[in-house]
């Protein structure tokens, strides 16, 4: 008899705790995939609900299931920006390598989305710093190119050139961080490249 994984999903979903636990202990395979290819862990970091997440880590879920979208639980703390999920995930050691559908790592989607607080606490794992997407780049670049040259994003690129991000690799197009910011008027930035250029 196969034991109906909904209320797993619906659980995890909505940060219900206790029911995640009880439908774990009613024999719920804890990575169990919904249509969508979604494990619970997955939905759970969607939604930012750190509690149920920490519980499903504890009995063993995997923290790298990706989904139909190439999501998986660790990858999606780079867009959402959470960096309780992301020490939430830590323990159940996340491949930091793993790439999203563009071929990214974590930290590049919140180098775009001007997650200040998540790019720090990243980059203390040892994630590669220039790693490179499908699109040619690196979260230096993402951060300049997909960025409006506002604070956020300046503290992002002083994270990364600080962490040893290399301030002249160039796009697919061969245009680097610091020529993007000089054509984007990025003023504060560019002088922060050519520091350290």
């Amino acid at each position: 008899m196969t034991i109906d994984a909904a209320p797993l999903w619906h659980a995890a979903e909505h940060g219900d705790t206790e029911a995640v636990a009880a439908a774990l202990d009613a024999g719920v395979p804890i990575d169990a995939r919904d249509p969508r290819g979604r494990s619970a862990l997955l939905l759970a970091s969607l939604g930012d609900h750190v509690e149920t997440a920490r519980l499903l880590v504890s009995r063993g879920a995997d923290v790298d299931a990706q989904d139909d979208r190439r999501d998986s639980p660790w990858l999606v703390t780079g867009v959402t920006g959470s960096v309780a999920m992301l020490e939430a995930l830590l323990p159940g050691r996340p491949n930091l390598a793993l790439t999203n559908r563009y071929g990214g790592v974590s930290l590049i989607p919140a180098c775009e989305r001007g997650h200040v607080a998540y790019v720090r606490r990243v980059l203390a794992t040892g994630i590669d710093v220039d790693h490179v997407n499908n699109l040619g780049w690196t979260g230096l670049l993402e951060a300049v190119i997909l960025g409006d040259g506002t604070r956020p994003y300046l503290d992002i690129v002083r994270l990364l050139l600080a962490a040893g991000a290399t301030p002249g690799l160039a796009d697919g197009d061969g245009v680097t961080a610091l020529e993007h910011a000089e054509s984007r008027g990025f003023d504060d930035i560019a002088a922060l490249l050519r520091a350290f250029g």
